[in-house]
């Protein structure tokens, strides 16, 4: 049980600042759409001239560490809490790890320096690691202590990132996005093996299919080796399909154990194995491939249909389910998921086929990104915003 000290002064928490899910989802979500909209602009009109940074390296970084690692810590924050039994993190310490979120995202329009604008975002990362490793620590769930390590990685990388707009590192900005593709794909594949079977066993009401630890090596060791890679462009060139091809048919093996044929008749089970498929199939199409616009183009397979994917369908359940309400009882969410896919395969088989038609095609992908986020602020801001609906905190 959730140990809340004194119900009064829960009450008095605003509603948005009680659990990291309720700002998180609701100002990732709406970030998102901003991100896109202006990459866009920039992507056909030019630079800027406000932005103190390459546009490109921006949307490359913000789509990460701005949009994904937002609801990712949101996520995090209000799990932690259950995987431990520790009131999750809330009130003024919540404000003040979302202003930390924030202020990068408004520094880049200032001049405001780039050392200090890493050092606010590392501090974030850092916060949350915090947030998450004092709780599994005094409940001794140690299971739950490795979503740390990821952070120290994104710390890391963050830094990185940061350094290659100077050119300081001995490698160029594209190793460190590559290298956080591979971050969210390993924690992607971590996560959705925890709770997509069990959510879909659970709804459709048979067995899940128990772990298979050989199983699960051989899908995430390749992926986390593949991040490590990323930094090591020689000898990244001559091992890195092997080990894609590797982590792609055990994904697929997995996930095929999860019995995804039987999700068709629920959106919210669905999309999660439909986000998760995406996976494999860039994993398997980029390590056979030799063409360098296909291998360009899978990344926005993984971004947009895996990480964005599994992002929307996640967001939209746990935001019913902590909100009191009935999870399979919500809003109409398949047109958003179907969308949200839809430009997945836009944006990366249609731009590697179709590359003359690249500028529409980016511009169908982004109205198809917005309708997504869209429709979730749309039916999901109320509820974020506003106290649960059976009385209960957070």
């Amino acid at each position: 049980m959730i140990n809340i000290t004194d119900r009064k002064i829960e009450d008095k928490v605003p509603p948005l600042l009680r659990l990291a899910f309720r700002p998180f989802f609701l100002l990732g979500s709406l970030y998102s759409i901003i991100a896109v909209v202006v990459w866009v602009y920039a992507f056909t009109h030019g630079q800027p001239s406000a932005l103190s940074v390459p546009a490109l390296w921006w949307h490359v970084h913000e789509m990460f560490f701005g949009f994904a690692m937002a609801i990712v810590v949101g996520f995090l924050l209000t799990a932690v809490q259950n995987w431990t039994g520790i009131k999750g993190t809330s009130n003024r310490w919540l404000g003040l790890l979302v202003l930390l979120w924030l202020l990068p995202r408004l520094f880049f329009w200032t001049d405001t320096p780039i050392w200090f604008i890493s050092i606010v975002e590392s501090l974030f990362l850092a916060a949350a690691a915090y947030a998450i490793g004092y709780r599994v620590i005094k409940s001794r769930k140690w299971q739950n202590i490795i979503f740390v390590g990821f952070f120290i990685l994104a710390i890391a990388a963050n830094f990185a990132s940061y350094a290659t707009i100077k050119g300081m590192p001995p490698f160029p900005s594209s190793a460190v996005w590559q290298a956080m593709i591979w971050w969210f794909v390993l924690l992607l594949s971590v996560m959705g093996a925890r709770v997509i079977p069990f959510f879909t066993a659970k709804r459709f009401n048979f067995e899940k299919a128990p772990n298979l630890l050989w199983l699960d090596v051989f899908a995430n060791l390749p992926v986390f080796l593949l991040f490590i890679l990323s930094f090591f462009p020689i000898a990244s060139a001559e091992i890195s399909a092997p080990l894609m091809i590797v982590a792609g048919v055990a994904q697929l093996v997995r996930m095929v154990r999860w019995k995804p044929h039987l999700t068709l008749s629920e959106p919210l089970v669905w999309s999660l194995h439909a986000a998760y498929l995406c996976i494999p199939v860039g994993l398997l199409v980029t390590g056979i491939s030799s063409d360098p616009l296909i291998d360009h183009s899978m990344i926005h397979l993984f971004a947009i249909g895996s990480v964005a994917g599994l992002i929307l369908a996640m967001i939209t359940r746990v935001t019913m389910g902590h909100t009191g309400r009935e999870i399979y009882k919500g809003p109409v969410m398949w047109p958003a998921f179907l969308a949200l896919f839809s430009g997945a395969l836009v944006r990366s088989f249609g731009v590697a086929f179709f590359p003359e038609h690249m500028i529409t095609l980016i511009y169908v992908t982004a109205i198809l990104w917005s309708i997504s986020f869209g429709l979730f602020l749309i039916f999901f801001a109320p509820m974020l915003s506003k106290a649960r609906t059976d009385g209960n905190p957070g």
